[in-house]
């Protein structure tokens, strides 16, 4: 009993300082998902609270609950007047610019690095999608008005990317682990399950949440109640069906929005303040399960990674992805660098850890570092690449 009492102590403890250091870093524009990240890391086996955490599954599980959180979340803040410009560009960066990003940092690491194929395939398509998460702090916390489009494209993106790097994930695990099972067939059959599947899981779900909200005349206290253990359900059974349960719950949310009636704002409004909370538990767990001392023998290798995928792969999936709409090359390259990763590569370089692939651990520490380097990087630098640009519009 007296573990548990601890235990409750640390996480209000926890959230209490996350709460702080965010404040903080807001004033000092430092981007947030560092601090909660780097108070995880004080707070874990190497830093000031010894807190000792090796649990991947528990991590799994936490990181499932929180994307489920937040996903839902970013897609009940779409908007319908931003669909039209950004919808069709965001699907094919978030499908086919995921694969281009993926394909041309692995060819990198292979050709100039001697990296083997399928590592460096495996570790491209954890840390080819942007994080919604990342994405949606970096956009509420700045001062910078952004045209519209490029907004909507922004969040739209990280929130419909998620499948298409879990698919790349677990067909790469699946070749190193059963080489002979991954046919072609079946590759395309993953695919379709987990993309085609997810969509219709989610815009029904979405639906029939919709209908639930508008019917059952329940107070407003309890309809966010309703909207989480339907998320909740959603994602477990679009996930027990080999479907994508994060692709089924961002398009419930979406469903949600873009059709807006009085019963739903309870659900908005309690879903922002859980979003974050859900955020703030993420990254202060990723900060806690990596352990720094196990970092400085991948910190040269992971770093050059990062610069590979930032100003290389991401460039040139997201050129070719956008300049055939007519996007301008301003809007393009802020794209570009705007496309943070964040808990959602961490969170899939669990897989082949959890599959006990022998380098998981070391793809996890790998993709950690890319992670922070690209938040730092990226995220300290976007106002003023936006003010260069001359996109700011306010």
């Amino acid at each position: 009993m007296s573990a548990i009492h601890a235990m409750i102590l640390a996480a209000g403890l926890l959230g209490l300082l996350a709460i702080f250091a965010a404040i903080f870093a807001v004033r000092i524009g430092t981007p947030l998902l560092l601090a909660f990240i780097g108070l995880g890391m004080l707070a874990g086996e190497d830093g000031l609270g010894g807190i000792p955490f090796d649990d991947f599954q528990i991590g799994y599980m936490v990181g499932s609950l929180a994307l489920v959180v937040i996903l839902f979340e970013g897609g009940l803040s779409l908007r319908r007047s931003d669909l039209r410009p950004a919808l069709l560009p965001a699907v094919i960066l978030a499908t086919l610019g995921v694969a281009i990003s993926c394909a041309v940092f692995a060819g990198v690491l292979v050709f100039f690095f001697t990296v083997p194929w399928l590592s460096a395939l495996l570790l491209g398509a954890a840390v080819a999608p942007t994080d919604a998460a990342a994405v949606s702090v970096l956009l509420r916390v700045s001062t910078i008005k952004l045209p519209k489009r490029v907004v909507a494209l922004l969040e739209l993106e990280s929130g419909l990317n998620d499948p298409m790097s879990v698919f790349l994930t677990i067909a790469i695990v699946e070749i190193v682990t059963h080489r002979a099972a991954m046919t072609p067939s079946h590759a395309v059959t993953m695919f379709v399950r987990e993309m085609g599947g997810g969509a219709l899981l989610g815009l029904a779900g979405g639906e029939g949440l919709r209908w639930l909200l508008r019917n059952m005349k329940l107070p407003p206290s309890v309809l966010p109640v309703l909207a989480l253990s339907a998320a909740l359900l959603l994602f477990g059974a679009a996930q027990s069906l080999e479907a994508s349960g994060f692709l089924a719950v961002y398009l419930a949310g979406g469903v949600i929005a873009v059709r807006p009636h009085p019963e739903a704002e309870p659900v908005k409004q309690f879903f922002q303040a859980l979003g974050w909370l859900a955020q703030i538990a993420l990254f202060l767990m990723l900060g806690l399960l990596v352990t720094p001392h196990d970092l400085m023998q991948l910190l040269g290798p992971a770093l050059i990674a990062a610069l590979v995928l930032i100003f290389l792969a991401r460039p040139l999936a997201v050129a070719f992805c956008l300049l055939p709409f007519g996007w301008t090359l301003r809007e393009t390259g802020f794209v570009a660098w705007a496309g943070l990763r964040g808990g959602v590569p961490i969170y899939l370089a669990m897989i082949p850890v959890l599959a006990n692939q022998g380098s998981g651990e070391r793809l996890f520490g790998s993709v950690f570092v890319i992670v922070v380097a690209s938040v730092a990087l990226q995220g300290w630098t976007i106002r003023p690449l936006a003010k260069w640009l001359k996109l700011s519009v306010g």
